[in-house]
Formats: structure tokens, sequence, C-alpha cells
């Protein structure tokens, strides 16, 4: 069983959800959502649940009363869809083939996935590490950025998720994974503005000259520091926000003059989500160490990795994952076929076409709406901005809220981000018909909600 979690930023009692459960009178449903809250410990996004899941197969997800609803959230892994007949035959065959690898033993299958995630990284990114989770992932990038540099410091951006760690936390800055933790965070971890501040958002003095002025805070903490190891970033966020053009080349400029890695956490936004293999290729910048995860298992088993430059293998001497299922051949053998998938069926291609596509229909239907204060995005990671004032764009999350418990009573899943933002994001391999059928309904929510 797997739950339908809360949107991003609401509260567990709130109107909206004590609303949706009331529609949902069925005694499966209230009896698995009852040991769900007695068994589980209570944190937000999580436990307890607005509802159940007894099955998941391609866009779909059922719950325990036959409800069905298209997943356009599913924690960013299911770019393949549920259930993938190719990816779940693959795990089959390799249980029977080989179930285990312990670690100080090498495998063919572990080692054809390091090599085909080197094949597919851009530039002179070559040497790879498997970790059980991306907030791992991202330790791991932290590590080698420390052993290269002979640094600890790192800087980050506020608002930003890079796990729930207590060093990716601590790199993280949403309040979320923050705010509860008593006693100090990793020490050196240091903030800026992310890219989507004020004026990037409404375009003044424009996103170039914009792009400058961000990218030119990180130069000046860079400087002022003087002794930061890494800069750790999400190409694009998943709220989602865009950066504004230039910002990265900037910030990888920045970045080499005060000989700091860059490294980029594509772990929701990686492997074809945004239309191109990495979110950061749409920036004409590679970074010194990339992480990915989430979708790498298929949407069946975790599995994430760190793909570093060759030169920076400088770690022999001591151990920086050192994960019990570190080469474990049967995650490996997901991500492989996830892998074959993405690449044989034009997966990429598609979400920039597909992308493109959802955007501009949500314009035509919403984007004259006077709560709609933006629609924003990448390939099939995108969202629209719900507002109580246009020319202001502040944000409404309880208009948000409302707005997702009708997409979700006419069958749509999806997450809000940052209060207020419908972040839709699909699996790949869905077929048009069904994303246009998805667009209608959060297109009629909205009008709905406006009226």
């Amino acid at each position: 069983m797997t739950a339908i979690t809360h949107t991003e930023g609401e509260s567990n009692t709130s109107e909206a959800r004590r609303a949706w459960a009331a529609k949902h009178p069925d005694a499966a449903t209230r009896d698995l959502l009852r040991r769900d809250g007695e068994a589980f410990l209570h944190q937000s996004l999580s436990s307890p649940c607005v509802s159940t899941i007894a099955k998941a197969e391609g866009i779909w997800i059922e719950d325990t009363a036959g409800r069905r609803y298209m997943d356009f959230h599913g924690n960013s892994v299911h770019h393949i869809g549920y259930a993938h007949p190719r990816v779940v035959a693959a795990i089959k065959a390799q249980l029977d083939a080989l179930s285990f690898s312990p670690r100080r033993f090498t495998n063919e299958v572990s080692v054809e996935l390091a090599e085909r995630l080197a094949d597919l990284a851009p530039g002179d990114l070559g040497k790879v590490l498997f970790t059980t989770g991306g907030s791992d992932a991202n330790e791991v990038a932290l590590k080698i950025a420390r052993a290269a540099t002979g640094r600890f410091k790192t800087l980050s951006f506020w608002d930003a998720f890079h796990g729930a760690g207590f060093g990716s936390a601590s790199v993280g800055g949403e309040a979320t994974f923050r705010s509860h933790i008593a006693g100090p965070l990793l020490p050196g971890a240091e903030h800026v503005a992310p890219f989507n501040c004020y004026h990037c958002a409404y375009g003044h003095p424009g996103p170039e000259a914009c792009a400058l002025a961000c990218a030119k805070m990180v130069d000046y903490v860079l400087e002022r520091e003087g002794d930061v190891a890494a800069v750790i970033a999400e190409p694009m966020r998943a709220v989602p926000t865009v950066p504004p053009p230039g910002y990265w080349q900037a910030v990888q400029a920045a970045c080499r003059r005060h000989g700091t890695l860059l490294i980029m956490d594509e772990i929701p936004t990686g492997l074809g989500k945004t239309g191109r293999m990495f979110a950061f290729e749409h920036d004409g910048i590679v970074p010194d160490i990339v992480t990915m995860g989430k979708a790498l298992g298929g949407g069946i088993l975790p599995i994430a990795a760190v793909v570093a430059r060759r030169d920076l293998d400088v770690c022999g001497d001591f151990a920086i994952g050192h994960y019990t299922h570190e080469k474990n051949p049967v995650t490996a053998r997901a991500a492989l076929e996830t892998l074959s998938v993405i690449e044989g069926e034009g997966l990429v291609d598609r979400a920039a076409e597909l992308g493109r596509h959802a955007q501009g229909r949500l314009s035509e239907m919403v984007g004259d709406c006077a709560i709609v204060g933006d629609i924003r995005g990448r390939g099939l990671m995108f969202g629209v901005e719900i507002v109580s004032d246009r020319a202001a764009r502040t944000p409404d999350r309880a208009r948000a809220e409302r707005i997702y418990y009708r997409c979700l009573e006419a069958g749509l899943s999806f997450k809000i981000s940052a209060g207020s933002v419908l972040t839709l994001s699909p699996p790949l391999v869905i077929a048009r018909p069904d994303l246009d059928r998805a667009l209608q309904i959060v297109a009629e929510a909205i009008r709905a909600e406006a009226a």
C-alpha cells in the first residue's frame, strides 16, 4: 500500500482535506487510513494520508474502493509509468540469475549500468557510485567535493530541496526539512536567494540582466567566503521554476574563478523529464558532479547515482558511500531497463513535445484567468501558480487546495508546491488524449474556483 500524500504546505486538518475525506465513506478506505495513522510516525507530506492505493499501472493509480486517478505527481519516480512490463520482466529475470552482490564483489549488470550512465552524461562526467536514494547521493557528492578541494563549506539556495538526511537537509533550504531539527545542522552550509527572486519573477529589469544580478550574488559569496568546496543546486526547481537565461553559465564561471565545484541535483528533473536527458543541458553547462535518482529505478526499486568528472576520483583511501546495496544487481537491472525504455521509446523528445503542447493548452484555457499568476515549466514538469491578486502575484493557498481536491474528485492527482503552485508532472509515456483530459480537469477546476 502506498498513499496519495496531502498537498505541500497543507494542514492535515484543513477544511478542504476534511471535505475530501467526508466524500469517501467506504469501510475499506476508512479502516486502512486508520491503521496507517496508528502504525506510522506522523510527518508532514506523508502520514496521515488522504487516501489509499491498491494498484498502480501506467499513468494510473487505483484506491481500495476502485476509484482511479491519473497520477501527475508520483514522487517523480514514474517517468515510464508504473509497472512497465519490460522493467517488471527484467527484474524477475535478474532475481533468478543473481539477486544480490556483496559489496566487495562486482557483477556484470552493475558495471554495465555505471558504463551506461557515463556514456549518457556529457563532457568528462564518467566515474559513478550508486546509492539507495537521492539524499545519500547528494551527501556522497558533497564528500567528493570536500576531498577534492580540501574545503568543507558549501553554497546552496533557500527553498531548494536536496534530501532529508542531516547533510542534505543542511544544504537544502526548505523549512519543512530544517526547522524541526534541534541544534546545529552541517557547519559551513551557506545559502543565498534562489534565482526566482522578485525581479526574476516579474521580468524586471529583464530576465538576462536579472540572471547576471542573481549570479553575481553567488560570485560575491564565493569571493567573501574564499574557501567554498561546492555550489549544489537544482538546475530547474521542481516547483517548477525555470532559471533565467544565462544564469547557470554565470554561476559556473564564478565557481571556476574561485576553485569551487558545481554539483547539479538532477534527482527529480533528470532522465528526460524536462525534454532533455539532463535539465542542465537546457542551460549550456556541464557540472563537475551530477546526482540522479527517483525515476532511475523504473518506479519500482530505489536506486540513485552520483556521476563525477573522471579527475575527481580522489577518494580511494576512504569510504564515501559504502552502502550495503551499492552494487545490487536487481536495482541495477531495473535502472538499465528503464534507460533502455527511455531511449528506445524516444521519451526525451516526447517530453519536450508534449510539454510544449501542455503549456500552450493551459495558456489558452486559463492564461487570462484572474487567479492564475503564471504558467511555467519545461517538458513534462510544469505548473500553474494560483494567486489572489494577479498584479501582485499574491499566493492563494486556500484556493489552490480547493482546486486540488476538485481535480482529485475528477480523477487527477498531483501536488501543490510552494503553497500555491499546481505542479503537474505526468509520466513521459502518457497518451495525448489522457494529457488533454487532465488539462481539461485542471482548467475546469480553476475556472470553477475563479467563479
